[in-house]
């Protein structure tokens, strides 16, 4: 909205969307797309003034609590345009519930905040709330995907600190033999070693927060920035965990809570085999697997 939106659409969302007025949610992923983004099947069809849209979006976050919702359509089918990522367009709008069927994923963590199949059925959405052209939706989806995988980063590097530190303390504190457990270097290495893993992620994902504040290029940083921050922090919480020894299955030391939560981060929004897919192409130029 801030790169492609119009200063109309500025004007009328950007300040209650800032002071909490109105919540949003994003609707692009699929079930039957995944990843595979080009591949979406929702229609925006014109009709009238503006446009009709039907279809469905899993994993749209907080769609339970949200009046809009960024929407990602096709407006042109995939068979028709030049290049698979054309012919898509982007919307921001009412998510109105007599028209949009909005049921929670019940899931292992991340219980804060709700993720839901959304499911749209004749969803009248005026030509007004369309963000910048229509058909060239997806390329501008792109401009919010690397500042997304560097937040996620941190995400998982925060999680993965938080786990480093209970597991440090607890460590610290419990004592086997007449001496604490933190005193043997089965103990301190594995936790030395994700201090300096999570410490090497935070640097990338700074990298790459750098360089696209500065509208330098950031595809690859970003990405290996997600990376890095997912496997540290993974590897962090199954670390507390096993400090922990029995007690980190149990609910009373949160490490088991910290590990659960931190799977979504390595997962989402684009897999670690995927991203590797990336580096081997654009920065080893190796050719494309996928």
């Amino acid at each position: 909205m801030l790169r492609h939106g119009n200063e109309e659409q500025k004007q009328r969302w950007l300040p209650d969307l800032i002071e909490g007025q109105i919540k949003s949610c994003f609707g692009v992923t699929e079930p039957d797309a995944g990843l595979n983004t080009t591949s979406i099947k929702t229609r925006a069809e014109r009709s009238g003034s503006g446009y009709v849209v039907n279809g469905k979006k899993i994993w749209t976050s907080t769609a339970m609590e949200a009046d809009k919702i960024m929407l990602l359509t096709r407006t042109t089918p995939k068979d028709e345009c030049k290049k698979p990522s054309d012919g898509m367009t982007l919307f921001f709008t009412d998510l109105n519930r007599d028209y949009c069927d909005v049921r929670p994923i019940p899931k292992m963590g991340r219980a804060a905040v709700d993720s839901c199949e959304t499911f749209i059925d004749g969803l009248p959405v005026p030509e007004e709330d369309r963000i910048g052209e229509e058909g060239k939706g997806f390329h501008y989806l792109l401009h919010s995907l690397n500042p997304e995988r560097v937040l996620i980063a941190c995400e998982a590097i925060g999680i993965g600190q938080n786990a480093l530190a209970r597991a440090s303390q607890y460590a610290k504190d419990r004592v086997v033999f007449d001496r604490p457990i933190g005193q043997n270097q089965s103990i301190q290495h594995p936790l030395a070693e994700s201090w300096m893993e999570l410490e090497a992620a935070f640097l990338m994902a700074m990298k790459a927060a750098y360089l696209y504040d500065t509208d330098q290029p950031c595809g690859l940083e970003a990405n290996s920035a997600k990376y890095l921050a997912g496997e540290a922090g993974f590897q962090a919480c199954t670390r507390a965990v096993m400090t922990h020894g029995g007690m980190g299955y149990a609910k009373e030391f949160h490490v088991e809570r910290l590990m659960r939560e931190v799977l979504i981060n390595r997962l989402a929004p684009i897999s670690p085999q995927l991203i590797l897919c990336n580096i081997a192409e654009k920065a080893l130029g190796l050719p494309k697997s996928y």
